[in-house]
């Protein structure tokens, strides 16, 4: 009970940066607006949103710039270690020798499966709404001129720069994360077949995985509420409205598509593997959804996410404590669909041009990221980062844009979650009627 009161005392948190940065964001708007570039509009901005290394000297203080960027830059600090821990114990775990077989090989196929369909799909409706022009942002004229733009590239040498020549330079920049998922798969799979021999590392790893975690459960816990609210108050005192228009399109976009994923892919996946009535999965693991929506965490859902299973679904008790918990770990197709309208909607925002291509090379990028993404609060949304260094986008704007949407992403979270259980459900299902262990009776008793 102390941690669910502990869970809800962050959201509640989050709830109030979130309100307090607007509110506070359209007072220094109006302010802006009556006093204009005077004397005391350049002190508030001096004091609270110089960006303070665009200065020669000390012309500032930047207070909110300040907390936002060590809020950010201590999210980055982690993002190479947690990807290669992440990943790591996430290949240890699915790869398990006592636990190959059948039943691990339908588990991990029907999973990738939905993590491609969502992928897809995720990234058409974001792609439609780009052509649409609803993430279209008028940039003041002084930023426009910092933005950068995604080179043209041969896609093949993705492949070739995807493999590090030297390990150490690929851990030493965010910029180079396919080549440390790459790096990490290959470390996840050698220390498997290894087996004992390899105990000693997996417990350095498993330990530096705990320290990554503890460091990013205190920045989300401790410091996001009030970076939070820095950022968006910033982004409305300095960039305006114009900005904050678009990332409500995002979030619209985020829980439309992912709601319709949960009622279209998960009932056809069910109907075409299985020749089961998916009607009754759908009403039975909606309370699954609701639940994990209410939490925001598929850590404490799997306890319902088990017992509607077992004793409503028909699945088996043996088969479910393998797919459940290894879904818990390995399966974020809700993540990676909320990573295409992210990073859709930060380039669009950004000036870039994202290209059908790009959202191809972010598909791939979201689905190793999320696969060891560790059940945290914010996590998916935390590596939305690590999509956006592997395809360069770098720039000012970009990370204006990220800021946003890990700001935002609450509302938005509610329904990627969602769809994260329910897929839990789902492949448990779909794996328990291939083994022949599921109660069809069962499953259709309503």
């Amino acid at each position: 009970m102390a941690a669910k009161k502990e869970k809800s005392s962050i959201v509640q948190r989050m709830f109030i940066a979130v309100g307090a940065g607007f509110v506070v964001g359209f007072i220094c708007l109006f302010l802006k607006a009556q006093i204009g570039d005077s004397g005391a509009w350049k002190i508030i901005d001096a004091l609270l949103f110089q960006d303070i290394t665009t200065t020669t000297s000390l012309q500032g203080l930047g207070l909110f710039y300040i907390i936002s960027q060590l809020f950010m830059r201590g999210l980055q600090m982690m993002i190479v270690p947690l990807v290669f821990t992440s990943l790591i114990m996430a290949l240890c775990s699915l790869a398990d020798p006592k636990r190959l077989g059948k039943i691990a090989g339908r588990t991990f196929i029907t999973y990738l499966a939905f993590y491609v369909v969502a992928a897809a799909l995720a990234g058409c409706a974001a792609y439609f709404v780009k052509s649409m022009g609803w993430f279209n942002v008028t940039l003041p004229g002084a930023e426009a001129t910092e933005l950068v733009t995604m080179e043209g590239y041969n896609p093949l040498v993705t492949v070739v720069n995807a493999v590090p020549s030297n390990i150490i330079s690929a851990m030493s920049s965010n910029n180079t994360i396919l080549s440390v998922v790459v790096v990490a798969v290959v470390f996840g799979l050698c220390m498997t077949f290894m087996g004992e021999k390899a105990a000693p590392l997996k417990n350095v790893i498993e330990n530096l995985n705990d320290v990554v975690q503890m460091f990013l459960n205190f920045l989300i816990d401790k410091v996001a509420p009030l970076a939070i609210f820095c950022m968006i108050t910033r982004a409305l005192a300095v960039y305006g409205i114009e900005y904050i228009g678009p990332t409500l399109v995002w979030i619209i976009t985020t829980i439309v598509v992912s709601l319709v994923l949960v009622v279209t892919i998960y009932p056809i996946g069910i109907w075409l593997s299985t020749g089961l009535n998916p009607i009754p999965f759908l009403k039975k693991s909606a309370k699954i959804g609701m639940f994990a929506a209410a939490v925001n965490s598929s850590a404490a859902t799997l306890p319902l996410n088990t017992s509607t299973c077992i004793n409503e679904l028909g699945c088996s008790e043996e088969i479910s404590s393998f797919v459940l918990p290894t879904g818990m770990t390995i399966n974020m197709n809700g993540t990676t669909a909320m990573h295409m309208c992210a990073i859709t909607f930060i380039g669009t925002a950004a000036g870039l041009n994202v290209t059908p291509a790009t959202l191809c090379l972010a598909a791939f990028l979201s689905i190793c990221t999320a696969v060891g993404t560790p059940a945290i609060p914010v996590a998916g949304t935390t590596m939305v980062y690590v999509v956006m260094m592997g395809l360069g986008m770098s720039s000012e704007m970009c990370l204006i844009g990220y800021s946003l949407v890990l700001a935002m992403n609450y509302l938005p979270g509610m329904a990627v979650i969602t769809l994260n259980v329910i897929g839990d459900a789902a492949t448990n299902v779909i794996v328990n009627k291939k083994e022949g262990t599921l109660d069809v009776e069962k499953y259709n008793k309503m």
